[in-house]
């Protein structure tokens, strides 16, 4: 009987076939775009609901704050958690930092959209806005730091 092994020659044209396809973990064009398309629908949203509230300058400053400050703590987030999943460097203070980030900016909308003056669709609205920008801000980080990933190596 011939043993089940394959030959160095047929081993060496599977390694080139192998090379060639597309790593299944590589995000497709499909969901790049996707992703990105969720952060302008959640963030172009929530700006325009804030052009059109009519509420003081002060508070449409204060939901823009806590929308910026939110989508820049969950890339911290997802940036760090990444890190020390890969094994590189993340000191504990950056860590809980990045945490303590996100957490603060959704307590702060919540406390601000339950004491403010406006309809519960309008609180609904802001509220919906701001986790579809949070999360695909998220997604849009994993996405642009997998094809970097997947560029350098040529994968």
């Amino acid at each position: 009987m011939e043993p089940l092994e394959k030959t160095n020659e047929e081993n060496l044209s599977k390694t080139k076939l192998d090379e060639k396809e597309k790593n299944p973990f590589q995000p497709t064009g499909a969901f790049i775009g996707a992703s990105w398309m969720a952060l302008l629908a959640g963030t172009v949203g929530y700006c325009i609901g804030l052009w059109n509230a009519s509420m003081e300058l002060n508070e449409k400053g204060y939901y823009f704050t806590i929308l910026l400050f939110g989508l820049f703590a969950v890339i911290s987030v997802q940036k760090s958690v990444r890190d020390k999943a890969e094994g590189l460097a993340v000191t504990e203070l950056y860590y809980g930092l990045s945490w303590f980030a996100t957490i603060a900016a959704i307590v702060l909308l919540i406390i601000g959209l339950w004491n403010a003056d406006l309809t519960l669709s309008e609180k609904g609205f802001y509220g919906m806005s701001f986790a579809l920008s949070v999360f695909s801000a998220i997604a849009v980080q994993k996405n642009t730091r997998d094809a970097k990933l997947f560029g350098d190596k040529n994968l």
